[in-house]
C-alpha cells in the first residue's frame, strides 16, 4: 500500500511540476485530477499548497463553472528594502538621503498570493455582460411559486423549464433581467418574477511583463485591472505603474495610469477584464527623486512632457517649513557628470521646466531664525519669543511686576542683549525691571530693537526649583549609560554639568578668565568621564539658550551664572586681539560674586547691583578696583580705591566708568567676625553651644560653662577641631598612597621571601577606611589652675568632650587576648600585659606604648621615669604594635598600625559620652 501511494504521489508531483513550469497558476488536467484523487487527503493538501494548485479545481466537477477565488492574504514583500539596497549599490552610498527614498506606489502591492478563498456577496454592475458559466437565480411567485437556478451554457442559452431555451448572448445583466421578466409576464399568466445574479463565472487572464508573479490566472469575471495586479502580487520594481496596458485579441484596449488611482482616486480607466485579456506591464520609464522639505519624499515615475510642477504635485507639495525659492536639481549632463540647477519653485517659469529622467530635486528648508522677534528668558512668567514693533519698550513687553515677573525676580538687575552689526556682534544694556515697569523711568525703560534678547534674573538662585530642568538634561544626555549611577542619584545634573565646564563657581570662573591678571583660584579638581559628558551636554544647551525652545521654557530655573554664560562667551569670541574683552568681575562681600558682561556706560554702582548688592560685613568706605592698562608694547596693572557708599549714592568721583577686564574687590569690614560657636559636651555644669568672639580661649568658655561636675574626668577629655580633622584625613591619604607604592616596589624582601600581598592589601584597605577625628591633646587640669601655656585659642566648630570618671585600662594590639581591665592602683605595664596573655609572636613588645587618657602617647624608652614596671593610670590604653620585621621590612607598617590604634581609641572615647 505504501509503495502504491508513493508511486502515485511521484506521478502526480511530476505532472504538476511539468505543468507549472510555464506559469504559476494553471488548471490541472483531468488525468492529473484523477491521480490526485487516488492520494490521501493530507498528501493532496500538501501538493496543492506546494505547487500553487487551487484545491477547488480538484473536486472533479468539470462540467460546471469553476468556483471563483481571489487572494485573501499576501506575504510581505519589502519593496522599500529592495529598492534601498539597489539604490545604495548604484550610488555607492554617496548620499544617505537618496538611499532612504523609496519608489512611490509599489508598496500597494507589497505581497504575493498565498491562499485563496471564494468570492461571495459581490455587487454586480448594471453593465455586466453575462456569459457561459454565469448563474441566474429566478424566483417565481403569484399563481404558482417556484425557484430556479439557471446556468448559461456554452452556446449562450439558458434552459428555462416552462419557456424552453432562451439565448442571452451579448446581453448585459440588466438587459437579461428585463428580457426574462417580459417573457415571463407574457407567457406565464398570473406569475411575477424576481431575477438576480447567482454564482459568477470565472475567466482566464494573462499577466505579462514586469509583474511580480507573471503568468496565467483564473479570476472572477468582475475583476478589474487593479484586482488582477493584486492576484499577481503587484508590479516589479522595474515595472511601470503609469503605462499598464490591457490587450484583447491582440489589440490595445486601454492604458491605465495607476498614479490616477493613487493620487487622485480616479478609477475610471480601471476597466473590468474579460476572458483571454492580457494585462501587460512594460518597463518603467524615467524616474525623478524628490527629497527635502516635501510632504511625500519618494522616487516618482514621470511621463513625457511632465514638468517640475507636476512632480511637486505628485509629492503632495512642499512642507510649511520649506523655502522653495532656493531649491535645486541634480541632473546629469551630456558628459555624464552631475550638475546643479537652481530653481525657484514659486516661479511659473521654473514650474514649467520639463523634468528629466534621473533628476534629483531638493526642496530646501527655511531658516530657523525669527525675523524681528524679541526673546524673553529668565525669571518671568511666560518666557519665549514675542513680536517686535516700532517704539516698543520694556514695560510694553512686561506690563506688570506681579503678572509678568516671577516672584523670585531681581527687580534691580536685568539685561538687554542687542546685535550691533550684520555679523551678530552684540552689546549689553543694563536696566532695573522694577523702575522700568512701575516708574517708567526713561533711563531704565529702554526702547527695544528687533532681535533683542531680554534676560531677567532670579534674586536668590538657591530657591529655584530645578526638577524639570534636570529631567530635560537627563533626557538630552540619555546616551550617558552611567547617568543612573549612585554618584548622580538625587544630584542637580545641570549644576554638576555647569561646574564641570570650569565656570560653575566664582573662583573657577575668575581663575580661568584671569580678569585683570589676578588669579583668584588654582586648578579645579580632576573630572571623571561622566561629569565631562554631562558638562558637554549642558554647554550645548546654554550655547543655544535663545533658540532652544525647551530651555527657553525652563529658563526661569537657570541661575545667574548659567544665564550669563552664553553672553560672556559671545563677548569673548567677538573681541579682537588688540581690544579688551568686554567682561568685568566682582568678588568679596557681595551676594553674587562672579564675572559679568560690561554693559554700555556701566559704572561701579551698576556692577554692585549686578552682583545682587552688598552683604553684611562689607566695608563701604573702600573697595579696590583692579584695571589692566595696555599700550602698544606694555601691559600694566593699576589699582584704584573706590568708596562704595559714595558710588552707590551716584557720586561721580567714586562711581567711575568701568572698562573691560576691570575687577572690583569689595573688602570686609576690619575686625568683622561672622558668627562662630563651639560646643561643650559631657560632665560640665552647663553643656551646650556657646558663641565666641575672636581670640576667646578654652578657659574663658569653661568658665561660662560653669566648670566640671563632681563626676568629671578631665584627664580623659577629648578636644576635636575641624581643621585638624581635615589635615589628618589628608595625611592618611598620603600615607595610603605611599604604602601602596611601597607594596608595589617591594615584591620580594631582602631575605628573598615574597611579601604576603593579601595581608598587605587588607591593611591598606583598613587605612583607607579610617575616618580621622581631629583630636588635640589638651590639659584641662592645667587650664583650670590658670596656666596660660596650657590654654588654647578657640576656632569655629570646636567641640570639647568631658567624659565621666573612668576606672578601666584597655590593652590592644598584638596580644593574646585584647581586653579592657578594671583599673587597680599600683599595677604596672607588665602586669596589665600579663592579664591579656602577653604579646603575640608577631607583636613588637620592645616598642610597646601607652596612650594616656588625655590622648598623649608615652614610650618607655623616651621617658626616664616611664618603664614597664611603671604604674598605669585610669583611662590609659596599652598598645602592642605589629612587628615590622615580621611584615617583610615594609617601613610604613609601624605608622599605619599606630594610626589605626590611635583613631580607634579616640573614637571609643567620643562614642562613650
Amino acid at each position: 500500500m505504501f509503495q502504491k501511494t508513493k508511486s502515485l504521489a511521484i506521478a502526480a508531483m511530476s505532472a504538476v511540476i511539468l505543468f507549472s513550469l510555464p506559469v504559476q497558476a494553471a488548471t490541472p488536467s483531468p488525468q492529473m485530477i484523477e491521480q490526485f484523487k487516488s492520494l490521501p487527503a493530507s498528501e493532496q493538501q500538501r501538493l496543492a499548497k506546494q505547487y500553487g494548485i487551487d484545491p477547488s479545481m480538484l473536486g472533479g466537477n468539470t462540467g460546471q463553472s469553476t468556483q471563483i477565488s481571489e487572494p485573501s492574504q499576501v506575504a510581505s514583500r519589502d519593496v522599500a528594502k529592495a529598492t534601498k539596497k539597489k539604490e545604495t549599490e548604484l550610488d555607492f552610498e554617496q548620499d544617505s538621503k537618496k538611499a532612504e527614498l523609496a519608489y512611490f506606489g509599489y508598496d500597494m502591492f507589497a505581497g504575493e498570493p498565498m491562499t485563496f478563498s471564494p468570492v461571495s456577496d459581490v455587487p454586480v454592475p448594471s453593465d455586466y455582460m453575462v456569459g457561459p458559466g454565469d448563474t441566474l437565480n429566478v424566483q417565481l411567485y403569484g399563481k404558482d411559486n417556484s425557484e430556479y437556478s439557471l446556468t448559461i451554457g456554452r452556446d449562450g442559452t439558458i434552459q428555462f423549464p416552462e419557456l424552453g431555451p432562451i439565448s442571452v448572448v451579448g446581453l448585459t445583466f440588466v438587459e437579461v433581467r428585463e428580457y426574462l421578466s417580459d417573457r415571463i409576464e407574457k407567457q406565464m399568466i398570473g406569475i411575477e418574477s424576481n431575477i438576480t445574479m447567482g454564482e459568477l463565472r470565472s475567466i482566464r487572464i494573462f499577466i505579462a511583463g514586469d509583474a511580480y508573479k507573471p503568468g496565467s490566472y483564473t479570476v472572477s469575471s468582475l475583476s478589474s485591472i487593479t484586482e488582477a495586479l493584486l492576484v499577481a502580487g503587484g508590479v516589479n520594481e522595474i515595472g511601470s505603474l503609469r503605462n499598464i496596458q490591457v490587450k484583447r485579441k491582440g489589440k490595445l484596449v486601454t492604458t491605465f495610469d495607476l498614479y490616477d488611482l493613487l493620487l487622485k482616486g480616479d478609477a475610471s480607466k480601471d476597466i473590468n477584464l474579460r476572458s483571454g485579456d492580457v494585462v501587460f506591464i512594460p518597463s518603467v520609464g524615467g524616474r525623478v527623486s524628490v527629497t527635502g522639505e516635501i510632504r511625500r519624499p519618494a522616487i516618482y515615475e514621470i511621463k513625457t512632457n511632465e514638468n517640475i510642477n507636476d512632480v511637486i504635485t505628485m509629492a503632495a507639495g512642499v512642507n510649511p517649513g520649506a523655502y522653495p525659492r532656493r531649491s535645486s536639481i541634480e541632473r546629469f549632463n551630456r558628459n555624464g557628470l552631475k550638475t546643479i540647477v537652481n530653481v525657484d519653485l514659486t516661479s511659473d517659469t521654473a514650474k514649467k521646466q520639463l523634468a528629466k529622467a534621473g533628476d534629483f530635486i531638493r526642496v530646501k528648508s527655511a531658516s530657523t531664525q525669527y525675523e524681528d522677534a524679541i526673546t524673553l528668558v529668565g525669571a518671568v512668567v511666560r518666557p519665549g519669543k514675542y513680536q517686535w514693533y516700532q517704539g516698543q519698550k520694556i514695560n510694553d513687553l512686561l506690563p506688570t511686576i506681579w503678572g509678568d515677573l516671577a516672584i523670585s525676580a531681581d527687580l534691580t538687575y536685568a539685561l538687554v542683549i542687542r546685535e550691533i552689526d550684520k555679523y551678530g556682534n552684540i552689546e549689553v544694556l543694563q536696566f532695573a525691571p522694577g523702575k522700568a515697569i512701575t516708574q517708567a523711568d526713561l533711563t531704565q525703560n529702554l526702547t527695544l530693537n528687533p532681535r533683542d534678547k531680554v534676560i531677567v534674573f532670579n534674586h536668590d538662585d538657591a530657591s529655584i526649583n530645578r526638577y524639570e530642568l534636570n529631567k530635560l538634561v537627563q533626557k538630552r544626555a540619555a546616551k550617558i549609560k552611567s547617568l543612573s549611577s549612585d554618584s548622580l542619584i538625587g544630584t542637580d545634573l545641570f549644576k554638576a554639568g555647569f561646574k564641570s565646564m570650569n565656570v560653575g563657581d566664582t573662583s573657577a570662573m575668575l581663575g580661568k578668565t584671569d580678569i585683570g591678571g589676578v588669579v583668584i583660584a588654582g586648578a579645579t579638581a580632576a573630572l571623571d568621564d561622566e561629569e565631562k559628558l554631562i558638562g558637554d551636554e549642558v554647554s550645548k544647551m546654554l550655547s543655544n539658550l535663545f533658540d532652544d525652545r525647551d530651555l527657553i521654557k525652563m529658563s526661569n530655573s537657570l541661575s545667574r551664572e548659567e544665564l550669563l554664560f552664553p553672553i560672556i562667551s559671545k563677548l569673548s569670541q567677538q573681541t579682537k586681539s588688540s581690544e579688551k574683552v568686554n567682561v568685568i568681575a566682582i568678588t568679596g562681600k557681595v551676594k553674587h560674586p562672579g564675572i559679568y558682561p560690561l554693559s554700555v556706560n556701566a559704572k561701579v554702582s551698576d556692577l554692585v547691583l549686578a552682583a545682587g548688592g552688598l552683604v553684611e560685613g562689607a566695608y563701604t568706605s573702600r573697595a579696590e578696583l583692579t584695571r589692566t592698562e595696555s599700550s602698544d608694547s606694555l601691559s600694566d596693572i593699576k589699582h584704584i580705591h573706590v568708596n562704595v557708599a559714595n558710588a552707590m549714592a551716584f557720586n561721580p568721583d567714586d562711581n567711575i566708568a568701568l572698562e573691560g577686564r576691570d575687577m572690583l574687590v569689595v573688602l570686609t569690614t576690619p575686625e568683622w567676625q561672622e558668627r562662630k560657636s563651639v560646643e561643650i559636651r559631657g560632665e560640665v555644669r552647663f553643656p551646650g553651644v556657646y558663641n565666641i568672639r575672636r581670640g576667646e580661649t578654652l578657659a574663658d568658655v569653661m568658665k561660662r560653662a560653669g566648670g566640671f561636675t563632681d563626676y568629671a574626668f578631665p584627664q580623659a577629655s577629648v578636644f576635636v577641631r575641624e581643621s585638624v580633622r581635615l589635615q589628618e584625613q589628608l595625611e592618611i591619604r598620603k600615607l595610603a598612597d605611599q604604602l601602596r607604592r611601597d607594596i608595589a616596589t617591594r615584591g620580594v624582601s631582602k631575605d628573598g621571601t615574597v611579601v604576603n600581598y593579601s595581608e598587605a592589601q587588607l591593611m591598606l584597605s583598613d587605612l583607607e577606611n579610617i575616618q580621622s577625628v581631629g583630636r588635640l591633646v589638651v590639659d584641662l587640669n592645667a587650664i583650670q589652675v590658670g596656666i596660660e601655656q596650657a590654654d588654647l585659642q578657640l576656632e569655629d566648630k570646636d567641640v570639647l568632650y568631658v567624659p565621666t570618671t573612668k576606672q578601666i585600662v584597655s590593652v590592644m594590639g598584638e596580644v593574646q587576648h585584647p581586653a579592657t581591665h578594671r583599673f587597680k592602683d599600683g599595677l604596672t605595664l607588665d602586669q596589665y600585659l600579663s592579664m591579656s596573655g602577653g604579646p603575640r609572636e608577631r607583636g613588637d613588645d620592645g616598642r610597646t606604648y601607652v596612650i594616656k587618657a588625655d590622648g598623649s602617647v608615652m614610650l618607655p624608652e623616651s621617658n626616664f621615669w616611664f618603664s614597664k614596671t611603671a604604674a598605669i593610670s585610669a583611662g590609659d590604653t596599652v598598645i602592642v604594635p605589629l612587628d615590622t620585621e615580621y611584615k617583610d621590612n615594609l617601613t610604613l607598617w609601624t605608622q599605619v598600625t599606630q594610626i589605626i590604634y590611635n583613631s580607634a581609641v579616640a573614637l571609643a572615647t567620643i562614642s562613650g559620652l
